[in-house]
């Protein structure tokens, strides 16, 4: 057996190989580089004192040892400390640990450091194999001394614990505020001035006279885009104190309901108190509706009639395929209507030769324009004015066969406004609204006997309006797409006597082209086999179709005469 002499293992400290380090980098010897880092994670004045206090302490405790060399307080005022990505301080200090200026790391506790558990791991261990420990005061650990990370991973899991615990008790108390009525959440509103001390909103009228405007404007017809234009034109400021208006801004004002007395609380909420990423409440958590809030800038009629012309603008339906919401606007006579016929794609509306005698509207696929032309190499750009024609021509040709094909489309729209669903639906909704009415004044009668708490009165009571405003709107949509099919039955009224009368369009009509039309293809192949870009093939409501082969071509000409009349 070999003789093996057994060099006993010393315990290694943070100073002894912080020291040789230190002679290697030419600093004195005995000396550690200490730095401390410090957060407060808000922002109101008794917090503050801490934080200055906490950067005092440090100063203080790095210069009182002589062994120590101060190598920098680092600080985050009024940061939260469930994502170190967000800290500056921090960030700044695990850089220069990283390029070895710094041995040692002072901090007050787990939670000042961080208060996510895997942060706090990571951050231990990779500062660890630089030899670069941690000292965390509350809780007399030193990340370099530790035999494991047992200990750790338990504090730093019941400071994440502490986090959510703390995150809960906010959101309880906030929807407790909420559920009383008082303002939660108030970002600023144009047309309003908030008050912080009683927590009130008053009218500015200065900036309530633009919203006015925009109601008027909205009201007479105009749309978003125009309206954001007459009031950059305007020189009119936005909430940022801004010349500068965009569509969603003049959109997300009418769509407000702030501007006509009401409060909806709760439209956002946090996923989770770590990430802390916020997204619109679409029905995850409570909301809270508060009528006659404040004193209003428009009537609610004007706010309601403008809200009703916002739906038939614009409307979000439900995709029977994926249920995904998908965005269904007919701003335009073709908008949604012509569907690239090698790729399946919507077509939209681009502008050519812009500012020139020569502008024109053109419709191409959207998956061109959006990625590029290789993925849908087919396709071309058509002028506008060449659908409207191709469609004029073929409903003279549908007149003309009036009996077989045109009454079949105006049959089938027939049987579908027809249908008496949405009406059943109306009155089931006003019995479920009648109800619930009933259930409110039982609620009122059980109080007052004492039969239940003000507690659950309240929380009953509120449920209850809830479901009625749900309901309420409900009945509102169907009550718009009842109207709307009976302004349909006029216009097909309209059609027929036209058609009897002998009478053919001479121009597009959106009417008319919205109520026999079904869908239009763009592009496809013609008899040979050979690509046609401008084929168009037109869906009538009846199922039956039209095709108008190379489109282009028959129209061009009459258009050519149009632009040298131009000139």
């Amino acid at each position: 057996m070999k003789d093996v002499e057994i060099i006993e293992a010393k315990k290694e400290t943070i100073g002894n190989r912080a020291k040789a380090r230190s002679q290697v980098k030419g600093l004195k010897l005995n000396q550690i580089r200490v730095a401390a880092y410090c957060r407060v994670s808000t922002d109101d004045d008794e917090q503050l004192g801490s934080f200055q206090s906490q950067k005092l302490y440090y100063e203080q405790k790095i210069r009182a040892n002589k062994e120590w060399i101060n190598a920098g307080i680092f600080a985050d005022e009024a940061i939260t400390g469930t994502m170190t990505t967000k800290r500056d301080g921090f960030q700044e200090m695990i850089t220069k640990c990283q390029d070895g200026e710094i041995d040692l790391i002072l901090t007050k506790s787990i939670s000042r450091f961080a208060r996510n558990t895997v942060d706090t791991l990571q951050y231990v261990r990779m500062l660890r194999d630089k030899n670069i420990g941690i000292i965390f005061e509350k809780e007399n650990i030193n990340t370099l001394d530790m035999q494991g990370e047992l200990l750790l991973t338990i504090m730093s899991s019941l400071a994440q614990q502490e986090v959510e615990s703390l995150s809960q008790n906010v959101k309880m108390g906030l929807k407790m505020k909420m559920k009383r009525g008082e303002l939660i959440g108030f970002n600023g509103c144009l047309g309003y001035d908030y008050h912080p001390e009683d927590k009130s909103i008053s009218i500015n009228e200065e900036e309530a006279e633009i919203i006015r405007y925009i109601y008027d404007m909205y009201l007479q017809g105009y749309g978003t885009t125009t309206i954001a234009k007459r009031l950059t034109e305007m020189g009119k400021k936005n909430k940022k104190g801004k010349v500068y208006w965009r569509t969603d801004g003049v959109m997300g004002i009418i769509k407000n309901e702030k501007y006509k007395g009401d409060i909806l609380l709760g439209k956002t909420f946090t996923t989770d108190p770590i990430s802390k990423r916020r997204l619109h409440n679409m029905g995850e958590e409570e909301q809270y509706y508060i009528r006659n809030h404040h004193e209003p800038i428009v009537s609610r009629e004007v706010w309601d009639k403008a809200d009703e012309i916002r739906k038939k603008r614009a409307r979000n339906i439900c995709t029977e395929t994926t249920g995904n919401r998908e965005r269904y606007t007919r701003q335009y006579a073709l908008s949604s209507m012509c569907e690239c016929a090698f790729c399946g794609g919507k077509l939209t509306r681009r502008t050519r030769a812009s500012g020139s005698i020569y502008k024109k509207y053109v419709w191409q696929c959207m998956k061109a324009v959006q990625k590029g032309i290789k993925f849908c190499p087919n396709c071309k750009s058509i002028d506008e004015r060449i659908i409207q024609g191709a469609f004029v021509e073929a409903f003279k040709l549908l007149a003309g066969n009036f009996d077989d094909v045109l009454e079949e489309v105006l049959q089938s729209v027939e049987e579908v406004q027809n249908n008496e669903e949405d009406l059943h639906r109306m009155q089931q909704l006003k019995k479920d609204i009648s109800t619930l009415e009933s259930r409110k004044s039982k609620m009122t009668d059980l109080l007052i006997d004492g039969i239940i708490t003000k507690e659950v009165y309240d929380e009953k009571i509120l449920d209850y309006d809830r479901k009625i405003k749900v309901f309420d709107e409900r009945r509102k949509l169907l009550g718009n797409s009842v109207k709307t099919k009976s302004e349909i039955k006029e216009q097909m009224e309209k059609i027929r006597k036209t058609l009897k009368k002998n009478e053919i369009l001479d121009e597009f009509d959106r009417q008319v082209f919205d109520i026999i039309i079904k869908k239009v293809y763009v592009g496809g192949y013609d008899e040979n086999g050979n690509i046609d870009p401008y084929k168009l093939t037109f869906v009538l409501k009846g199922d039956s179709s039209y095709e108008v082969p190379n489109a282009r071509d028959k129209y061009k000409k009459q258009y050519r005469k149009e632009r040298k009349s131009k000139r």
